[in-house]
């Protein structure tokens, strides 16, 4: 059925204000040559039940009705329950955009407010916003938020830090006095973490000067999947007059460390996706953004931020704070250019960590170590495959192959319904041995054993 929201009566009037004689006259600037002489090109529409039948005919055609995935590398498989997906199609939730008047938008808002919730709970820290596009959005965000508020220029990102959010902050200052030249690299150590030494060394501005560096990004865990000492790696930040910013592409991994918050991080972000949306193509994405509870900090913070108040008859309520106008109309002097928020994915995280709790939380976190730990050993008793970094990971590591590339071991095996990993040559062209390998509690024991046997061959 054609929705036709204008009656005849109301069209002509329209034509009428505007002085056009008929809808076709509106297309009269453009040239005849180049409008659509005919129908489209196309199949003619299908009823309900042919397209069904259609579309298991194409889905057939697939080779395995799901792969075993061990895909990371800042996107990772966890299980998410129909229920979530059931929750989202409420009327209420899902047609939600922007909830400016709060009179009418109280559920929407309130679930806002539980995200936030949630989010400061998982980074340990007072303030969180309502969601930025991803990850990379937020990490990027937040060396612009550091800039402001340190009015320094230079932004040091560690190489533990995912690639693509290294080019999307790159991308992000560009534009700005100094552009690129003001994004400086720290390298890792030969355990896999952070180089404290070139770390100092990058902060010293030298001859007495202060330092130009507002920030420090660093993951946590890396892209590599190792842990560093993040307590360390504050204290040089700070002793230099810098801000320690933290990305977490899994969050799970919060559930068995120390918090950033506690470890005196000043801004942390991260990507919900693996706490409520599935793997879909690589997204999308939910980008999650916490900081300190400083006066300065909450001027600055990008995004909207949902605030809990009292109406006119002391009932509890929710409404939009702190956001200020200029991110929507004057945009030259917007905090961020981000006006909106990831509403449907934030819901899908709130509803799915509803649903663990803190104990199924917690839960998730120990079997993705222990696997990621059984996976690791099996590995190496293959004799096959060596772990080029000794430092502590979560549920993502790197494993070497010993001899020769791993492109046609991916290949062999994306024949037998297996997704190895991530090639880290797709970042790094000369690491053509090494693959990024991410293990969740989706992968049962026989999957793992299956795995390593196929890896030795």
């Amino acid at each position: 059925m054609r929705y036709l929201p204008h009656t005849p009566v109301e069209i002509e009037e329209m034509l009428r204000v505007i002085d056009a004689r008929t809808i076709d006259a509106l297309f009269d600037p453009i040239p005849k040559e180049v409008r659509l002489q005919g129908p489209l090109a196309i199949e003619p529409s299908l009823d309900e039940a042919s397209l069904l039948d259609e579309l298991s005919m194409l889905a057939e055609k697939n080779r395995a009705t799901r792969m075993l995935s061990f895909l990371g590398a800042g996107i990772y498989d966890h299980p998410v329950p129909t229920a979530v997906d059931q929750l989202l199609l409420r009327g209420e939730f899902y047609t939600a955009y922007t909830p400016y008047q709060a009179e009418v938008a109280q559920g929407t808002l309130q679930a806002i407010f539980e995200f936030q919730t949630i989010v400061c709970e998982l980074f340990g820290m007072p303030v969180a916003n309502a969601s930025m596009y991803d990850g990379a959005s937020a990490a990027a965000e937040a060396a612009l938020m550091a800039r402001r508020l340190t009015k320094r220029t230079h932004v040091l990102v560690t190489t533990g830090v995912h690639p693509e959010y290294a080019e999307t902050i790159r991308t992000y200052v560009r534009g700005m006095p100094g552009g690129s030249s003001q994004i400086e690299t720290v390298e890792n150590d030969d355990t896999g973490t952070l180089d404290l030494a070139s770390l100092k060394k990058k902060l010293e501005a030298g001859d007495g000067k202060p330092s130009a560096v507002a920030c420090v990004v660093v993951g946590y865990p890396n892209f590599y999947g190792c842990i560093g000492d993040l307590r360390k790696i504050a204290d040089i930040c700070h002793e230099h007059g810098a801000l320690l910013v933290t990305c977490s592409a899994d969050p799970f991994s919060l559930a068995l460390l120390e918090p950033p918050g506690a470890l005196g991080v000043d801004i942390a972000v991260g990507e919900g996706q693996p706490l409520g949306v599935p793997p879909q193509n690589g997204g999308p994405g939910c980008g999650l953004f916490a900081c300190r509870d400083d006066r300065a900090f909450l001027q600055q913070i990008p995004g909207r931020l949902c605030g809990e108040t009292i109406d006119k008859n002391g009932q509890r309520g929710y409404v939009l704070t702190l956001a200020t106008r200029e991110q929507h109309i004057r945009r030259d002097r917007a905090t961020s250019n981000i006006c909106t928020n990831h509403s449907l994915c934030a819901l899908a995280v709130t509803i799915r960590m509803s649903l663990l709790g803190k104990s199924g939380f917690v839960e998730v976190a120990k079997q993705c170590l222990a696997k990621t730990e059984y996976l690791k050993k099996k590995l190496v008793e293959t004799g096959a495959w060596e772990l080029p970094y000794p430092a502590p990971t979560f549920n993502e590591f790197v494993a070497r192959k010993k001899k020769g590339d791993v492109a046609p071991l991916l290949s062999r095996l994306e024949n037998e319904g297996i997704l190895a990993g991530v090639p880290l040559a797709r970042f790094e062209p000369d690491r053509t041995s090494d693959l990024l390998i991410a293990v969740t509690e989706r992968h049962k024991k026989a999957d793992l054993d299956r795995f390593a046997l196929l890896m030795q061959k």
